[in-house]
Order: structure tokens, then sequence, then C-alpha cells
């Protein structure tokens, strides 16, 4: 039986290598994530608000509101109902 010396593994500094290593790792995958979140669900809710308020006409829909009676404070005008 012969003996076989393992060596010992280093624990001076291998905290901060690790931290260093997974610190790293975080911050690229927060930052990528953020980017996909921003381009895939941003963008396209600020383009489809956008696009609603291009074809949305204010009096036309309270015209609407106050002619089905939703109003309590704003009577409907006179010759409809």
């Amino acid at each position: 039986m012969s003996a076989v010396a393992l060596a010992k593994p280093l624990m001076r500094g291998l905290l901060a290598k690790r931290l260093r290593f997974h610190l790293a790792v975080a911050f690229t995958l927060a930052f990528s994530v953020a980017g996909a979140f921003k381009f895939a669900v941003c963008d396209s809710r600020k383009r489809a608000y956008a696009d609603f308020y291009k074809r949305y006409d204010a009096m036309k829909e309270f015209e609407a509101m106050r002619e089905a009676g939703i109003f309590e404070s704003v009577k409907p005008k006179k010759g409809s109902k």
C-alpha cells in the first residue's frame, strides 16, 4: 500500500474568487433578462397604447356613455330616450 498525498484545497481567497464569478454571472443574467423584458413586453405595450389612442375619440365615447345613462350628473341630450 502506497500512501498517496492529496493536495490540500486552496482556502485562502476562495470566497472572493467564487464571488467574482457568481457576481459576473448574476449581473449578466439580470441585464439580459431586463433587456428581453423591455423589448418583449414594454415596447409592445407602448406600441399598443399608441395605436389605441391614435383611433380613440374621447368625445364620441363620452356621448355614448351619456346616451346609455351611465353618468348620474349628466343628463342625456334632448330628443334621445
